[in-house]
């Protein structure tokens, strides 16, 4: 191909060559071929020069490839945007530094058309630059070539910039400067307008509201376009940048605006769930995913909403919460009491009767506080759901005291399954403490504790009424006999039979009780006064009879479920008193009765020493004053003497 003139900035005339503009110079006309399949990608445009044999053949072994630099359109079109960005520089160098003559109209003149036309293509090229960060997200891993062209001609401007403050002088109006900004804005801009695209939504948010629909449709964009950004846009930038976190900021800030209109509107109640699991769940979780948490610092990003827009939400979400628990666990109770007032028995499992009330209520209680957990982020707000727990529970008791009170046939059924219910609820308190504010588990306690009480006072209430008989005989002359201890625990066998029913942990709770209560019986009727040992050998008897009762009423508990293994130590220790004749010895038995439990008094000790006729009254005081010697924090903590009542 013939080329008689220069085409415009590349044309190629001669052995022309491009200045640092990109404009060619002139020189020697030659025959030029441009085949595109030589066409290098950044660098220009490889031409073949032919040279003629003799007979006008090329000489193919003359053939030289020679490369040719692409022009400023050339390079656009390619989008080499750092490139043509550097064919710019050089001119607006050239135009700016150069030495010009002022009085020359004819310079003056082309170099006004060399700025129309710099201007004109800088405009082209910013456009490019432009429109590629707000393709940045569209864009596939095979096109980030353009995207990583445009970063570094963002720094060569930055540069630029730098070296028009150095001149001491002011960027031209024309010029587009301080990119940092502008790519801030551009990418801003492409957020909010991708945000602005909904996505179609899935099949489980068919029927929702628009506000749901809108809001994880833009969650969604939101995790799509973040991680893109991670897999290939990052790529494009230097690590100083920083993009990930860049984007991350525009797409929070982005998402956070969106959701302040939508709160500030006013919500109803499954939209306003739905915002607040947002803000508190979802949107946690998706930055935290493992493809994101590397490059995102979320610790830098601000609340999505502030604290005058969320508590408004949280607590129209907590109140409501609040009354369906309320209303809940108020049906569940009033089931049990109806029940109980038709006359009907509780359900028996395993030969014990239950219920399911506490089972039902636990089961409440815990899942929707811990939803409440997620939903508000904050365990101690979600806490405020257990505080209608407290009246609830007195509705409980309310229903027990009645149960009680009417002794109806079917009450001891329904007292032990409330036992069972009793014990469910103080585990449950303990186990997840963490539900509860420290002074709503407190009063729950209690409530529970009282409750715990009275089942167990009315349960061994007829016990200890047929066993009255038999306790009267105890801490008598009778007593010495053997038979009315024998006749008590046969009698006392039979009355355990029928406290079964309960679970395995309130049976055990319920025969401990109950052997306490014996124990503290056979001591009362003991030390009341009425058996008198003249000497040592009847208060030997005593002794091995007292051993005898204790090592029986040890195994018959023991058999029926009692934990209260401790109860023999103190019998015994009383029963060494007895037999011990001179003072030193029994002031020994004394002083380790009265450590190992520190609640044995002076009174306890003096109606002891009573029943031994053989001891003077100076004796007596002897004995007891060993008790001041006693640490008061010594022993065990088990309360004993202090619930056995002295004269």
């Amino acid at each position: 191909m013939r080329s008689d003139t220069t085409h415009k900035h590349g044309g190629i005339k001669g052995n022309s060559s491009s200045d640092p503009t990109g404009k060619p110079t002139g020189g020697q006309k030659l025959r030029l071929k441009f085949p595109k399949l030589w066409r290098t990608g950044n660098t220009g445009q490889v031409v073949q020069i032919a040279t003629s044999t003799p007979d006008g053949h090329p000489a193919l072994e003359d053939i030289q490839p020679i490369t040719v630099p692409l022009t400023f359109e050339q390079h656009l079109e390619e989008r080499h945007l750092s490139e043509a960005g550097q064919l710019l520089l050089a001119r607006e160098n050239c135009l700016f530094v150069g030495v010009r003559h002022k009085d020359d109209d004819d310079v003056v003149r082309r170099w006004k058309e060399d700025l129309n036309t710099l201007v004109a293509d800088r405009k082209a090229l910013e456009d490019a630059v432009l429109q590629t960060l707000r393709g940045s997200l569209s864009q596939d891993q095979a096109d980030t070539a353009a995207l990583k062209s445009a970063v570094v001609f963002m720094r060569q401007e930055d540069d630029q910039d730098q070296l028009w403050e150095q001149r001491g002088g002011a960027p031209p109006p024309w010029r587009l400067s301080n990119w940092r900004e502008v790519h801030e804005k551009t990418l801003r801009g492409l957020v909010e307008e991708r945000m602005d695209v909904l996505m179609t939504p899935p099949t489980d948010l068919a029927g929702k509201s628009s506000i749901q629909v809108d809001v994880h449709g833009m969650g969604r964009q939101l995790r799509q376009d973040l991680l893109l950004v991670v897999q290939h846009v990052k790529k494009c930038y230097p690590e100083s940048v920083n993009i990930c976190q860049l984007y991350a900021n525009l797409y929070h800030q982005t998402f956070s605006t969106r959701l302040r209109k939508l709160a500030d509107f006013g919500l109803d109640d499954p939209d306003c769930i739905f915002l607040l699991r947002w803000v508190n769940e979802y949107y946690p979780q998706l930055l935290q995913e493992l493809q994101l948490a590397g490059d995102i610092h979320t610790d830098v990003l601000r609340e999505l909403l502030p604290e005058n827009l969320l508590s408004p939400l949280e607590e129209q979400y907590l109140s409501r919460q609040q009354r369906e628990l309320t209303t809940y666990i108020g049906r569940i109770l009033d089931e049990a009491r109806k029940a109980w007032t038709k006359g009907e028995d509780p359900l028996r499992e395993d030969g014990c009767f239950v219920s399911p009330m506490a089972y039902d209520i636990i089961q409440l209680v815990n899942g929707i506080v811990t939803a409440a957990e997620k939903v508000v982020g904050d365990l101690q707000k979600a806490q405020v759901l257990t505080c209608p727990l407290q009246n609830l529970l007195h509705r409980f008791r309310a229903f027990q005291v009645d149960v009680i009170k009417l002794n109806k046939t079917n009450s001891v059924a329904f007292v032990k399954a409330n036992l069972d219910c009793v014990a469910q609820f103080r585990d449950f308190l303990v186990r997840k403490s963490s539900l509860f504010p420290e002074e709503v588990q407190e009063s729950c306690q209690s409530v529970l504790t009282d409750m715990k009480e009275c089942a167990h006072e009315y349960l061994l209430r007829s016990v200890h009424k047929n066993l009255k008989p038999h306790y009267r005989r105890l801490g008598t002359n009778v007593w010495l006999t053997k038979s009315p201890f024998d006749n008590l625990c046969v009698c006392l066998e039979e009355e355990m039979m029928l406290l079964q029913g309960t679970s395995e942990s309130c049976h055990q709770e319920l025969i401990g009780q109950l052997h306490q209560e014996v124990a503290l019986e056979y001591v009362r009727r003991l030390l009341k006064g009425e058996l008198k040992l003249k000497d040592k050998e009847q208060q030997h008897r005593a002794c091995i009879l007292m051993k005898e009762n204790t090592e029986s009423l040890h195994y018959l508990f023991i058999k029926y479920g009692s934990k209260e293994a401790w109860l023999k130590e103190v019998l015994g220790m009383i029963a060494e008193v007895l037999e011990s004749q001179n003072v030193p010895a029994i002031q020994m038995q004394v002083a380790s009765l009265g450590t190992t439990f520190p609640d044995l008094s002076e009174k306890h000790v003096m109606s002891l020493l009573k029943l031994k006729n053989n001891l003077t009254k100076e004796d007596r005081y002897n004995v007891t004053a060993v008790l001041s010697d006693i640490p008061k924090d010594s022993g065990e903590s088990r309360p004993f003497f202090s619930r056995v009542t002295v004269k």
